[in-house]
């Protein structure tokens, strides 16, 4: 990898990071464990230095296996992960208190197998029980007591992140951003420049929609979370789909894929952003790395922009759109 790294808090890492989050969870069945493992290796390989899990993946068992492949090369990459969100006898559990909290770090200090992280997101705020003040004042005594290097939040409001930037500094905001995500641009992206803060962004190939190989939904596993995604419902599905076709055209006169398109026009908004795209696919991770080399013009910037502008559909069901908290 030759692109200019980029920092969070007191790390430079390079632009594009690895998600982890689909070796164990989200979109279905995950790869054998052997697939995985040789996905992890080969990132670390080609100069990945950025890996982003939490414990809600898999519940645990993503951490379970990061800390299994990557233990042994602790020195070479940033490791971040995220608590606030967990699985509670099988079930998904929203709880910020500062006790769970540092529970939670805890335990994810052993399945990863390493006595500090580098990066601990607040993956969601406990906006009805817990002011955001209380649970950054927990992750803040975790970074005392060296247990956690710097601090970030996921799917916050430009007002939530000034608040906990008051008590601890913030090092990273993660948000969805892509070219059919951009809500963030709004207030997100500015608040995040003028803090020194961070935007990392996930899903910045439009959960697998820019890749261009998705199938129909319908052919989507019971499991997987698209199938509650209003973007990717029956009713509107042809319409987003066919605005691939003006983005096909664009990649090819680049000369890279639609999904390297994606990822050039999210790095291009500013140096605070990065983007940690996840793949089950050796190919695709090595071309989601390639793509940090891309440069788009202002104009091809438009061009991508325009592609996408008509896409229809909210990023998340109802159910999902009250737990977050945004601008």
């Amino acid at each position: 990898m030759s692109a200019m790294k980029r920092r969070i808090g007191p790390f430079e890492v390079q632009p594009i990071g690895l998600g982890c989050m689909n070796l164990s969870h989200a979109y279905g069945t995950p790869p054998p464990r052997e697939a995985a493992k040789a996905l992890l290796e080969r990132a670390l390989e080609i100069g990945v230095d950025f890996f982003d899990t939490a414990a809600l993946y898999g519940f645990g068992a993503n951490e379970t296996l990061v800390g299994e492949v990557l233990a042994p090369h602790r020195d070479r990459f940033m490791l971040a992960s995220k608590c606030g969100i967990q699985g509670v006898d099988g079930v998904r559990v929203i709880d910020g208190r500062p006790e769970t909290l540092k529970k939670s770090c805890e335990d994810s200090l052993r399945r990863l197998r390493t006595e500090v992280i580098d990066l601990f997101y607040l993956h969601r705020w406990d906006k009805h029980k817990v002011p955001i003040e209380d649970s950054v004042g927990a992750l803040a005594e975790l970074v005392r007591e060296g247990k956690v290097r710097a601090i970030g939040l996921s799917e916050v409001s430009s007002a939530t992140l000034r608040r906990a930037h008051a008590v601890h500094p913030i090092a990273a905001v993660q948000s969805e951003y892509s070219l059919w995500s951009r809500d963030v641009e709004a207030q997100m992206l500015p608040t995040c420049a003028e803090l020194g803060t961070a935007f990392v962004a996930f899903s910045p190939v439009a959960r697998g929609f820019l890749g261009g190989e998705l199938g129909e939904p319908s052919g989507f596993e019971p499991k997987d979370l698209r199938r509650a995604m209003p973007r990717f419902q029956p009713e509107v599905w042809a319409h987003n789909k066919g605005c691939l076709v003006a983005l096909r055209e664009l990649a090819g006169e680049v000369g890279c894929t639609t999904a390297q398109l994606g990822l050039a026009w999210v790095l291009g908004y500013g140096e605070q952003v990065l983007a940690i795209p996840g793949t089950t696919q050796v190919g695709h991770l090595e071309s989601n790395v390639a793509a940090s080399a891309i440069r788009l013009s202002p104009e091809q910037r438009r061009r991508a922009e325009a592609a996408l502008a008509p896409i229809l559909g909210h990023r998340y069901a109802p159910a999902t759109v009250a737990e977050i908290d945004s601008d």
